[in-house]
């Protein structure tokens, strides 16, 4: 069972449901609750139902009905919660992430979204009797780093990256990033303790050296992300669930915060050093998606030039200038063409110092692996 766990000590969540809460959600962005039908369900969050509906007894749309059923018995702190997902959802417009449709604020708060068809990525791995195809896993570990790219550069925190947050599509080719109901702006003055599910939650989102004070911010940032996507991309590669041998998946976090981590034994030799630099126990150790992008886009035209392999790099053309972009930063023309660095820069950032080891193994795996 998965565990979602929410920590509330950040002020909505005190405020008084006395004085009526406001939205500011645009007109553009609202429907017609009798515009939308709704069907069977397909889904359970925390504080929200997902069902396949009907817009206008014409188009196919998943429909996110919040936990009470109606706005007046929601209380101020979820309205807010519930309106900035909206907001938030409506700018992240990426072939990677669900598209929004709109969203109703009465007498139902509901978030109407496309439909993709092929359900959670929980549920097609459990479907399947083994590891998913090598490729496959590759190809879908891009195209989660390649929304996440995208989310975070547009300042945002998902929070809540794991198998049940991402969609598969009808042709089982792509996956897509949804709920954004616990996202976030990135602050420098720190963030809110609350969390996201447990299993999948980076040691510093829950762990501090000294106790907080109520009210005090947690020092994390984006890197908590990139953590989240480690475990994801083990799981991709190994289609098994992260921690199985701990009964109770709330002691996992204090566990991770001393080190522990999924074993690696099953894991192909040539993810490894993509793993373990991604789940890295110092958040500045860890890639950027962009960087992350790069090295399993070289890795899949790798095995994809094999002609005994067979297949093609999925949108390959809309990545061209990305992919030009990414090979002429200094970073990874240090590591891949063997540039060598003019002495009067010498003198290299920790960050840098501390990523070479990836940078380095997955070289070495990239250069060497057989498929």
């Amino acid at each position: 069972m998965i565990s979602r766990m929410i920590f509330r000590n950040y002020p909505s969540h005190n405020e008084s449901d006395d004085e009526p809460f406001h939205f500011s959600i645009s007109r553009e962005l609202l429907l017609d609750r009798n515009d939308v039908v709704v069907g069977e369900m397909i889904g359970e969050g925390a504080y929200s139902i997902v069902y396949k509906g009907l817009l206008r007894n014409q188009f196919p749309v998943a429909v996110k009905i919040m936990d009470p059923s109606t706005t007046s018995a929601v209380t101020k702190a979820h309205k807010k919660t519930f309106q900035k997902e909206v907001l938030l959802l409506s700018k992240m417009k990426h072939d990677n992430i669900v598209k929004f449709v709109g969203a109703c604020i009465e007498p139902q708060l509901i978030i109407v979204t496309e439909l993709v068809e092929g359900g959670t990525l929980q549920r097609f791995m459990h479907s399947r009797p083994g590891p998913l195809d090598l490729k496959m896993s590759l190809s879908f570990a891009l195209d989660i780093s390649r929304a996440m790219e995208f989310v975070h550069s547009n300042g945002i925190i998902h929070r809540d990256l794991n198998p049940r947050n991402l969609l598969v599509t009808g042709d089982l080719k792509h996956v897509k990033l949804a709920d954004f109901g616990i996202a976030r702006e990135e602050t420098r003055g720190g963030m809110t303790c609350e969390a996201g599910t447990s299993k999948w939650m980076a040691p510093e989102v829950v762990y501090s050296p000294e106790p907080l004070r109520v009210g005090e911010k947690k020092e994390y940032d984006h890197k908590a992300d990139i953590y989240s996507f480690a475990i994801v991309l083990w799981q991709l590669v190994t289609n098994e669930e992260p921690f199985p041998d701990v009964p109770n998946s709330l002691f996992v976090p204090y566990l991770v915060s001393q080190g522990r981590r999924p074993i690696l034994t099953k894991t192909p030799d040539v993810f490894v050093p993509i793993v373990e630099s991604c789940w890295a126990q110092d958040p500045d150790a860890r890639p950027e998606f962009k960087e992350i992008s790069v090295m399993l886009t070289n890795l899949l035209r790798r095995m994809s030039s094999d002609s005994s392999i067979g297949t093609t790099l999925p949108d390959g053309e809309a990545y061209e200038g990305e992919m030009e972009e990414s090979e002429n930063s200094p970073l990874l023309q240090e590591h891949f063409c063997k540039v060598k660095k003019p002495k009067e820069k010498k003198k290299k950032k920790k960050l840098v110092k501390m990523r070479f080891p990836f940078f380095k193994k997955f070289k070495v795996w990239l250069y060497n692996y057989k498929p």
